[in-house]
């Protein structure tokens, strides 16, 4: 028979952390007398970082008295007391390879149904002053678990543990835990995991994502099996430069060893490399503007960015103002994931601002080629006709599909020569009025981008027009939003990134093309994360121990080691940052 041995609840607080600071509800403390559990909560207790703990599916987590004693025993602490570990309830039974998700029990007289393991947080380390244990958890299959309430009510320590009900599919916690994050998973326990009622949404998305992806963890953004690209930088000659507007300029490149250039997908980028007085040389991404190959845009030994130049853009000044044809640049090969599904019969809608334009322009290559007989809908603002970049291209592309509707929203207003010419022009901008007016289908598959409050609103005005969120993809320029989960903003969690403060290192170079930023590697760092976070670019992370994949990132070029070997490796071409190191030159998409 199980039983309840302490009941343990915390309040979140502020504990500074490596120069930061975490709003945490790690720090449990046991209490005496019954305690009523209530659907989100315990009576006294609460959670920091509610996107990763609490909530109805993770109201109360237990661990085991017998884990408790492997830890003291293999850790060599005798300090370890119960709530150590974040725990709300420590009991007595229960083992994590034991009990299954979907279980029901009985204590007091609240009833509970298991509905995950543990999340992989970092906070549990630093709890324990003990970094790695977000890893060790998963490692010695010892995570712990969450319970729903099914019925409040009072519980306190002495209280029996009465299983009232078993889970469907007989999947353990540890065999949950061991699909989601380590190598060698079972195709059969997948999908019985899936079927699982009982198991958390953010669980259930998780596996589906992974049977989608053939039983692994979703590929990162670019992932390298896309296309068979060279590995680093290679120079590509400027062909020639073709104005598009006063501000945008169109570059085609071309191999200078008369070799075919990889095809590149619709919608993916290149990164630039230019040389510069001042190293390191800078780098930024560029989306190509026409698929490579298709009738009427560059043939297969050419690619085509268009570059708009940026009032104080190092990069795109130089773009604009010190190339020439015969000049030659450092390029990567095409990558990204935000590109074209070339299957299907859904409608496709092609909507953009401004020079977001460019990776839409070459899906819509992509299809007038094929002569795609999908209803297409081309959706672009801009400020004006003098700013109106590609018109009278997308027009002749529009033109050579079966079903094709346009709508132009120009934001400036109309001048008196040009207004009233166009059916398809509007005057305004494209709110989300303006969109719902268009009478876009709810099937669509829609590839959004823009700047990114244009992606944010008129994504929440497609998902209100019914459309699902999986059938909306954007494309972001620069910097991905950071996942740094229970981190307490401060002041300088916008600042632009820079190169990081102190003495530069004497390491190989490592350069986040999105962030723009190079910097040699110092030992100072235990991580390319903990580098990233000193020249403020952008993060993304959890368990920063290698395990919950949060971090990983596209590696442009160059070599990793790992400090802690993860796990599980990450695909080829992608690194775990928050245990890797360079060995050598590293450029990430970061």
């Amino acid at each position: 028979m199980a039983t309840l041995l302490s009941v343990n609840v915390g309040m979140p607080r502020d504990v500074p952390w490596q120069g930061r600071t975490v709003h945490t509800g790690a720090w449990k403390k046991p209490v005496q007398g019954p305690r009523m559990v209530r659907r989100l909560n315990i009576d006294g207790d609460g959670q920091g970082d509610l996107a990763g703990h609490g909530g109805e599916y993770r109201a109360v987590l237990v661990y085991q008295l017998e884990s408790y004693r492997y830890w003291r025993e293999h850790l060599e602490r005798e300090d370890l007391r119960f709530g150590h570990f974040g725990e709300n309830f420590t009991v007595d039974g229960l083992a994590d390879d034991e009990v299954c998700v979907g279980d029901r029990y009985r204590v007091g007289e609240a009833e509970f149904e298991v509905t995950q393991p543990r999340v992989t947080c970092y906070r549990v380390g630093m709890r324990l002053g003990l970094p790695a244990m977000a890893s060790l958890l998963v490692a010695h299959h010892r995570p712990g678990f969450y319970l729903r309430v099914v019925t409040e009510g009072h519980v306190q320590a002495g209280d029996e543990i009465i299983r009232t009900r078993i889970g469907p599919g007989a999947l353990s916690v540890a065999d949950i835990d061991a699909l989601l994050y380590l190598p060698g998973r079972d195709p059969a326990k997948l999908c019985t995991a899936r079927s699982i009622p009982a198991l958390s949404p953010g669980w259930q998305r998780s596996f589906d994502e992974m049977a989608e992806a053939g039983g692994h963890p979703a590929a990162p953004p670019g992932p390298e099996k896309e296309s068979a690209g060279w590995p680093g930088f290679k120079p590509l000659r400027v062909a020639r430069v073709v104005p598009e507007t006063p501000t945008v300029s169109s570059i085609h490149l071309e191999p200078t060893d008369r070799r075919p250039l990889p095809a590149a997908r619709p919608g993916q980028y290149l990164a630039i490399r230019i040389p510069d007085s001042t190293p390191p040389a800078p780098v930024r991404s560029y989306s190509l503007s026409s698929a490579p190959g298709t009738s009427g845009a560059p043939g297969p030994d050419s690619y085509r960015i268009s570059v708009k130049r940026e009032p104080h853009g190092r990069v795109s000044t130089y773009l604009h103002t010190e190339v020439r044809p015969g000049t030659l640049l450092d390029v990567a090969s095409p990558r990204g994931d935000f590109v074209l599904a070339e299957e299907g019969t859904n409608p496709v809608v092609l909507l953009s601002a401004g020079i977001g334009v460019t990776p839409v322009l070459a899906m819509l290559h992509r299809l007038a080629s094929d002569r795609d007989r999908r209803p297409v809908w081309w959706i672009h603002t801009t400020r004006d006709h003098e700013q109106h970049a590609f018109a009278e291209e997308a027009g002749h592309l529009l033109a050579r599909l079966p079903d094709a509707h346009r709508r132009i929203f120009y934001t400036a207003a109309p001048d008196g020569a040009r207004s009233g010419r166009r059916r398809d022009v509007t005057y305004g901008h494209l709110v989300p009025e303006a969109l719902a007016d268009l009478g876009i289908p709810s099937d669509a598959d829609v590839y959004l981008c823009g700047p990114e409050s244009f992606m944010t609103d008129l994504g929440k005005a497609l998902r209100d027009l019914g459309l699902r969120p999986e059938r909306i993809h954007t494309e972001l320029f620069g910097a991905r939003d950071a996942i740094n989960p229970g981190i307490t903003a401060t002041a300088t969690a916008a600042t632009r990134p820079h190169p990081p403060p102190g003495p530069p290192g004497s390491g190989p170079l490592v350069t986040f093309t999105r962030g723009g930023v190079s910097a040699p590697w110092s030992a100072v760092y235990n991580s390319l994360l903990e580098l990233a976070e000193a020249c403020d670019v952008p993060t993304r992370w959890s368990c920063r121990t290698g395990v919950c994949h949060t971090c990983v990132t596209p590696l442009v070029s160059g070599d990793v080691g790992y400090t802690v070997p993860p796990l599980e490796p990450p695909e080829t071409g992608s690194v775990l940052i928050c245990c890797a190191t360079p060995t050598g030159e590293v450029l990430l998409d970061l």
